[in-house]
Protein backbone atom coordinates (compact mmCIF):
# COMPACT_ATOMS: atom_id res chain seq x y z
CA UNK A 1 0.00 0.00 0.00
CA UNK A 2 1.26 3.58 -0.92
CA UNK A 3 3.03 4.82 2.33
CA UNK A 4 3.90 1.58 4.16
CA UNK A 5 7.46 0.54 4.58
CA UNK A 6 8.10 -2.92 5.38
CA UNK A 7 10.52 -2.84 8.24
CA UNK A 8 11.33 -6.52 8.13
CA UNK A 9 12.38 -5.97 4.79
CA UNK A 10 14.70 -3.07 6.02
CA UNK A 11 16.27 -4.79 8.32
CA UNK A 12 16.98 -7.41 6.05
CA UNK A 13 18.56 -4.87 3.60
CA UNK A 14 20.48 -3.34 6.63
CA UNK A 15 22.78 -7.01 6.99
CA UNK A 16 23.92 -6.96 3.41
CA UNK A 17 27.44 -5.67 2.11
CA UNK A 18 26.17 -3.07 -0.32
CA UNK A 19 26.60 0.70 1.37
CA UNK A 20 24.25 1.90 -0.54
CA UNK A 21 21.80 -0.59 0.12
CA UNK A 22 22.15 0.14 3.60
CA UNK A 23 21.97 3.62 3.81
CA UNK A 24 18.38 3.30 2.11
CA UNK A 25 17.24 0.35 4.65
CA UNK A 26 18.17 2.73 7.49
CA UNK A 27 15.96 5.64 6.23
CA UNK A 28 13.08 3.13 5.72
CA UNK A 29 13.75 2.23 9.39
CA UNK A 30 13.52 5.72 10.47
CA UNK A 31 10.76 6.87 8.57
CA UNK A 32 8.74 3.92 9.67
CA UNK A 33 9.55 5.11 13.35
CA UNK A 34 8.91 8.50 12.99
CA UNK A 35 5.85 7.54 11.31
CA UNK A 36 4.72 5.29 14.52
CA UNK A 37 5.46 8.21 16.51
CA UNK A 38 3.09 9.98 14.39
CA UNK A 39 0.29 7.47 14.30
CA UNK A 40 1.04 7.34 18.29
CA UNK A 41 1.13 11.01 18.87
CA UNK A 42 -2.65 11.59 16.76
CA UNK A 43 -4.40 9.03 18.96
CA UNK A 44 -3.24 10.46 22.31
CA UNK A 45 -4.49 14.36 20.88
CA UNK A 46 -7.34 13.17 19.60
CA UNK A 47 -6.47 13.19 15.63
CA UNK A 48 -7.45 9.71 14.64
CA UNK A 49 -10.99 10.56 12.45
CA UNK A 50 -13.28 8.25 10.95
CA UNK A 51 -14.78 8.92 7.03
CA UNK A 52 -17.85 7.15 5.35
CA UNK A 53 -17.90 5.78 2.02
CA UNK A 54 -21.62 5.11 0.48
CA UNK A 55 -21.60 1.14 -0.87
CA UNK A 56 -24.95 1.75 -2.93
CA UNK A 57 -27.79 -0.96 -4.27
CA UNK A 58 -26.60 -1.74 -7.89
CA UNK A 59 -30.28 -1.65 -8.78
CA UNK A 60 -31.21 1.82 -7.26
CA UNK A 61 -27.33 3.54 -6.54
CA UNK A 62 -29.39 6.28 -5.01
CA UNK A 63 -30.39 4.36 -1.91
CA UNK A 64 -26.71 3.57 0.21
CA UNK A 65 -27.11 -0.58 1.23
CA UNK A 66 -24.96 0.53 4.07
CA UNK A 67 -21.24 2.43 4.68
CA UNK A 68 -17.89 1.46 4.93
CA UNK A 69 -15.93 3.09 7.92
CA UNK A 70 -12.47 4.27 6.55
CA UNK A 71 -9.66 5.80 9.22
CA UNK A 72 -8.18 8.94 8.63
CA UNK A 73 -5.01 10.61 10.56
CA UNK A 74 -5.12 14.51 10.44
CA UNK A 75 -2.35 15.96 10.75
CA UNK A 76 -1.48 19.08 12.92
CA UNK A 77 -1.71 21.39 9.81
CA UNK A 78 -5.28 20.02 9.05
CA UNK A 79 -4.19 17.82 6.37
CA UNK A 80 -5.82 14.37 6.50
CA UNK A 81 -3.47 10.93 5.51
CA UNK A 82 -5.66 7.95 4.25
CA UNK A 83 -5.46 4.67 6.57
CA UNK A 84 -3.26 3.34 3.59
CA UNK A 85 -0.56 6.13 4.27
CA UNK A 86 -0.14 4.99 7.69
CA UNK A 87 -1.79 1.59 9.26
CA UNK A 88 0.56 -0.77 7.55
CA UNK A 89 2.97 0.88 9.66
CA UNK A 90 1.24 0.18 13.04
CA UNK A 91 -1.33 -2.98 12.43
CA UNK A 92 0.86 -5.36 13.27
CA UNK A 93 1.76 -3.93 16.97
CA UNK A 94 -0.25 -2.43 19.87
CA UNK A 95 -1.08 0.94 17.61
CA UNK A 96 -3.05 -1.04 15.36
CA UNK A 97 -4.63 -3.04 18.40
CA UNK A 98 -6.13 0.69 19.83
CA UNK A 99 -7.36 2.06 16.43
CA UNK A 100 -9.24 -1.32 16.04
CA UNK A 101 -10.70 -0.62 19.50
CA UNK A 102 -11.58 3.35 18.62
CA UNK A 103 -12.95 2.16 15.05
CA UNK A 104 -15.31 -0.14 16.42
CA UNK A 105 -16.11 2.10 19.54
CA UNK A 106 -16.88 4.96 17.28
CA UNK A 107 -19.12 2.77 14.67
CA UNK A 108 -21.21 1.81 17.73
CA UNK A 109 -21.48 4.96 18.75
CA UNK A 110 -22.68 6.35 15.57
CA UNK A 111 -25.06 3.20 14.91
CA UNK A 112 -26.62 3.91 18.51
CA UNK A 113 -27.21 7.69 17.57
CA UNK A 114 -28.76 6.42 13.95
CA UNK A 115 -30.99 3.28 13.82
CA UNK A 116 -31.41 4.19 9.69
CA UNK A 117 -28.03 3.42 9.87
CA UNK A 118 -25.52 0.19 9.10
CA UNK A 119 -22.02 0.32 8.57
CA UNK A 120 -18.84 -1.99 8.11
CA UNK A 121 -15.63 -1.80 9.63
CA UNK A 122 -11.62 -3.10 9.18
CA UNK A 123 -10.14 -5.07 11.86
CA UNK A 124 -6.68 -6.83 11.82
CA UNK A 125 -7.00 -10.29 12.73
CA UNK A 126 -4.48 -9.65 15.69
CA UNK A 127 -7.67 -8.13 17.07
CA UNK A 128 -9.86 -11.20 16.93
CA UNK A 129 -8.06 -12.14 20.24
CA UNK A 130 -7.76 -8.81 21.54
CA UNK A 131 -10.05 -8.40 25.00
CA UNK A 132 -10.64 -4.27 24.63
CA UNK A 133 -12.46 -4.95 21.05
CA UNK A 134 -14.21 -8.06 21.82
CA UNK A 135 -15.08 -6.21 25.61
CA UNK A 136 -16.89 -3.65 23.13
CA UNK A 137 -18.90 -6.09 20.94
CA UNK A 138 -20.03 -8.02 24.31
CA UNK A 139 -20.95 -4.54 25.81
CA UNK A 140 -22.75 -3.45 23.10
CA UNK A 141 -24.68 -6.52 22.57
CA UNK A 142 -25.70 -7.05 26.31
CA UNK A 143 -27.42 -3.04 26.15
CA UNK A 144 -29.80 -4.68 23.79
CA UNK A 145 -29.85 -1.26 21.48
CA UNK A 146 -30.08 -4.10 18.44
CA UNK A 147 -26.71 -2.04 17.08
CA UNK A 148 -24.66 -5.17 16.49
CA UNK A 149 -27.33 -6.23 14.02
CA UNK A 150 -26.06 -3.33 11.96
CA UNK A 151 -22.62 -3.92 11.44
CA UNK A 152 -20.41 -5.69 9.80
CA UNK A 153 -16.93 -6.72 10.27
CA UNK A 154 -14.84 -7.00 6.95
CA UNK A 155 -11.96 -9.05 7.14
CA UNK A 156 -9.28 -9.00 4.18
CA UNK A 157 -8.67 -12.52 2.33
CA UNK A 158 -5.18 -13.14 3.29
CA UNK A 159 -6.09 -12.01 6.66
CA UNK A 160 -8.77 -14.60 6.99
CA UNK A 161 -6.52 -17.22 6.05
CA UNK A 162 -3.53 -16.39 8.44
CA UNK A 163 -5.15 -18.83 11.25
CA UNK A 164 -8.68 -20.15 9.73
CA UNK A 165 -9.26 -21.73 12.90
CA UNK A 166 -8.75 -18.44 14.63
CA UNK A 167 -11.00 -16.86 11.98
CA UNK A 168 -13.74 -19.56 12.60
CA UNK A 169 -13.78 -19.55 16.09
CA UNK A 170 -13.58 -15.57 16.14
CA UNK A 171 -16.55 -15.21 13.45
CA UNK A 172 -18.83 -18.00 15.61
CA UNK A 173 -18.34 -16.01 18.57
CA UNK A 174 -18.69 -12.75 17.62
CA UNK A 175 -21.90 -13.72 14.90
CA UNK A 176 -23.90 -14.68 18.16
CA UNK A 177 -24.20 -10.64 18.99
CA UNK A 178 -25.92 -10.44 15.36
CA UNK A 179 -22.95 -8.84 13.49
CA UNK A 180 -22.23 -9.53 10.01
CA UNK A 181 -19.37 -10.82 7.77
CA UNK A 182 -17.57 -9.47 5.16
CA UNK A 183 -14.77 -10.63 2.58
CA UNK A 184 -12.80 -7.54 1.93
CA UNK A 185 -10.71 -7.50 -1.36
CA UNK A 186 -11.48 -10.57 -2.77
CA UNK A 187 -9.84 -11.93 -5.52
CA UNK A 188 -6.39 -10.47 -4.51
CA UNK A 189 -4.98 -13.18 -2.47
CA UNK A 190 -4.30 -17.24 -2.11
CA UNK A 191 -8.18 -17.67 -1.87
CA UNK A 192 -8.51 -21.11 -0.12
CA UNK A 193 -11.95 -22.28 -1.47
CA UNK A 194 -12.14 -24.64 1.12
CA UNK A 195 -11.94 -22.03 3.92
CA UNK A 196 -14.02 -20.11 2.16
CA UNK A 197 -17.11 -22.85 2.06
CA UNK A 198 -16.40 -23.03 6.39
CA UNK A 199 -16.29 -19.27 6.64
CA UNK A 200 -19.80 -18.24 5.02
CA UNK A 201 -19.27 -15.14 5.05
CA UNK A 202 -22.51 -12.92 4.36
CA UNK A 203 -20.88 -11.01 1.77
CA UNK A 204 -17.56 -10.81 -0.17
CA UNK A 205 -16.32 -7.74 -1.76
CA UNK A 206 -14.63 -8.04 -5.18
CA UNK A 207 -11.29 -6.31 -5.09
CA UNK A 208 -11.36 -3.06 -6.90
CA UNK A 209 -8.45 -4.30 -9.23
CA UNK A 210 -10.59 -6.53 -11.11
CA UNK A 211 -13.78 -4.04 -10.92
CA UNK A 212 -11.84 -0.56 -12.07
CA UNK A 213 -12.07 -0.82 -15.82
CA UNK A 214 -13.75 -3.83 -16.11
CA UNK A 215 -16.18 -3.00 -19.04
CA UNK A 216 -13.34 -3.14 -21.29
CA UNK A 217 -11.20 -5.67 -20.25
CA UNK A 218 -12.16 -9.53 -20.70
CA UNK A 219 -9.90 -10.82 -18.73
CA UNK A 220 -11.18 -9.03 -15.99
CA UNK A 221 -15.25 -9.76 -17.00
CA UNK A 222 -13.92 -13.55 -16.56
CA UNK A 223 -12.40 -13.15 -13.45
CA UNK A 224 -15.33 -11.11 -11.80
CA UNK A 225 -17.67 -13.48 -13.31
CA UNK A 226 -15.99 -16.22 -11.80
CA UNK A 227 -15.38 -14.94 -8.40
CA UNK A 228 -19.48 -13.26 -8.53
CA UNK A 229 -20.31 -17.13 -9.26
CA UNK A 230 -18.79 -18.33 -6.30
CA UNK A 231 -19.97 -15.90 -4.03
CA UNK A 232 -23.82 -16.73 -5.27
CA UNK A 233 -23.44 -20.51 -4.97
CA UNK A 234 -22.91 -19.90 -0.99
CA UNK A 235 -25.82 -17.08 -0.82
CA UNK A 236 -23.41 -14.57 0.09
CA UNK A 237 -23.71 -10.69 -1.67
CA UNK A 238 -21.49 -9.39 -3.76
CA UNK A 239 -19.99 -5.60 -3.60
CA UNK A 240 -17.31 -4.42 -6.53
CA UNK A 241 -14.65 -1.99 -5.40
CA UNK A 242 -13.20 0.81 -6.72
CA UNK A 243 -16.17 1.78 -9.08
CA UNK A 244 -15.08 4.87 -10.99
CA UNK A 245 -17.06 4.88 -14.15
CA UNK A 246 -20.82 4.89 -15.67
CA UNK A 247 -19.69 1.77 -17.83
CA UNK A 248 -18.25 -0.25 -16.02
CA UNK A 249 -21.41 0.27 -12.86
CA UNK A 250 -23.79 -1.19 -15.78
CA UNK A 251 -21.45 -4.42 -16.55
CA UNK A 252 -21.32 -4.76 -12.91
CA UNK A 253 -24.84 -4.25 -12.53
CA UNK A 254 -25.82 -6.80 -15.74
CA UNK A 255 -23.41 -9.48 -14.30
CA UNK A 256 -25.47 -9.23 -10.99
CA UNK A 257 -23.52 -7.57 -8.44
CA UNK A 258 -25.31 -6.85 -5.78
CA UNK A 259 -23.77 -3.64 -4.91
CA UNK A 260 -21.17 -0.75 -6.01
CA UNK A 261 -18.84 0.98 -3.69
CA UNK A 262 -16.41 3.72 -5.50
CA UNK A 263 -15.87 7.76 -6.55
CA UNK A 264 -18.73 7.43 -8.82
CA UNK A 265 -21.00 7.29 -6.38
CA UNK A 266 -19.30 8.65 -3.43
CA UNK A 267 -15.75 10.09 -1.56
CA UNK A 268 -15.03 8.84 1.72
CA UNK A 269 -16.68 12.21 4.24
CA UNK A 270 -16.69 13.05 7.81
CA UNK A 271 -20.78 12.14 7.83
CA UNK A 272 -22.81 9.10 6.39
CA UNK A 273 -24.61 10.31 3.40
CA UNK A 274 -28.23 8.66 3.08
CA UNK A 275 -30.92 9.74 1.43
CA UNK A 276 -33.12 12.82 1.71
CA UNK A 277 -36.18 11.58 2.16
CA UNK A 278 -35.20 9.07 4.60
CA UNK A 279 -33.27 12.21 6.56
CA UNK A 280 -36.02 14.50 6.26
CA UNK A 281 -38.25 11.94 7.95
CA UNK A 282 -35.48 11.23 11.04
CA UNK A 283 -35.63 14.93 11.22
CA UNK A 284 -39.27 15.43 11.66
CA UNK A 285 -39.31 12.51 13.73
CA UNK A 286 -36.60 13.96 15.94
Amino acid sequence: MPGSFPTVDAFKLIETSSTTERVIAASRVEANVRLRFRVAQALAQGRIEFHFQPVVSAADPTRPAFHEMLARLRLPDGQLLPGGAFMPAVESGPLGRAIDRLALAEALRALGTDPGLRLSVNMSPLSMGDEGWLALIAQAHRGGAGVCGRLIIEITEDAALVDAGQTLDFMDHVRMTGCAFALDDFGAGATGFRYFRDFRFDMVKIDGAFARGVSAQRDAQVLVECLAGVARHFEMLTVAEQVESEADAAWLREAGIDCLQGYLYGRPAAQPVLPQADADARRLAG
